[in-house]
């Protein structure tokens, strides 16, 4: 392996490394909703997570969709955003014993199935085999002898992981428009996202709560930490990593958020779930790819602009 190549892997490691710190935080979402939140406003929660931190990040960005990025940036918004936030409440309000966690942890498998079709990326039976590992280790982790099957639960759960992976191949698909950068681009979807919640969440659960101190810093961490930075880091990810290495991060979350209910909560971790962790994690690894993906082509222009300097620096070459 030369020096570039142990290079490139090196900033695909890295990369790795920090994108898996937003699926981490998404973890603590759990402990916040349950321990600071109002109860049974999932969809306000939802809203209050996404729109004040897409306008903030407009505010700071300064940027704005504009051609064919404005109805890309909809569909990004509503697919990452507007239509999973409230799947997920909507699984985890009606799947006790953590049925949730494992159909969301169906995600990086969706997510191989995506990506051949917009991405041509190969599906492999490591990364299948990693994907079916990551399910098994994930719902040692998090389910429970009381776990009971509701059929509008289990439909939320998958449509929200088709949701999320369908979002991630398409961010990756897309890309960014030229100068705009992970900030911007999460801007712009929190907030088509959030424009979408927000008729939903006034017809669906009435006016919002009335929020105490503690309600306010929940809702200040989920919008500003667990939502604007995550996401924002998760997008650079996606882009400088291939999309199904990306997608089985994810699988990171529903660990996290045993450990924060067993370190923050109190809450009982079992050898179990402590195996389940190690499954998972082993399923997260093995879903990673050995070489970090092409860069994109360059503009049209610019190889024209190369090819034009390499045929005079030849002609000179030639005269002399």
């Amino acid at each position: 392996m030369n020096s570039m190549t142990r290079g490139g892997a090196a900033a695909l490691v890295g990369t790795l490394a920090v994108t898996g710190l937003a699926p981490l935080v998404w973890g603590s979402t759990y402990a916040v909703t349950t321990e600071f939140l109002p109860d049974d406003r999932p969809m306000f929660t939802a809203l209050m997570r996404a729109l004040p931190a897409g306008l903030l990040l407009l505010a700071i960005t300064r940027k704005l969709p504009h051609g064919e990025w404005v109805w890309k940036a909809g569909a990004l918004g509503v697919l990452n955003i507007g239509a999973f936030f409230p799947l997920l409440f909507l699984a985890a309000y009606r799947l006790p014993g953590g049925i949730a966690g494992v159909l969301g942890a169906a995600a990086p498998l969706i997510a191989l199935g995506f990506a051949t079709v917009a991405l041509n990326e190969k599906v492999t039976t490591r990364k299948l085999v990693a994907g079916i590992i990551g399910m098994f280790g994930v719902a040692l982790v998090v389910l429970r002898a009381s776990a009971a099957l509701d059929t509008v639960g289990v439909i939320a759960g998958l449509l929200g992981a088709a949701s999320m992976a369908g979002g991630t191949i398409l961010t990756k698909r897309w890309g960014r428009p030229e100068g705009v950068g992970p900030l911007a681009l999460t801007g712009w979807q929190l907030t088509a996202g959030g424009l979408m919640l927000l008729p939903l969440a006034l017809l669906i659960e009435g006016a919002p709560p009335a929020l105490d101190a503690t309600a306010i810093g929940g809702y200040l961490y989920l919008g500003l930490i667990g939502t604007a930075a995550a996401y924002a880091i998760w997008f650079r990810g996606l882009a400088k990593a291939n999309a199904t290495s990306v997608a089985f991060l994810g699988l990171l979350s529903p660990l996290s958020a045993a450990v924060i209910g067993w370190i923050a909560l109190g809450q009982a971790l079992t050898p179990l779930q402590m195996l389940g962790m190690a499954i998972a994690l082993g399923g997260t690894l093995l879903g990673q790819t050995g070489a970090a993906p092409k860069p994109a082509p360059e503009p049209a222009k610019r190889v024209v602009e190369v090819g034009e300097v390499r045929l005079m620096a030849a002609a000179t070459r030639t005269a002399a």
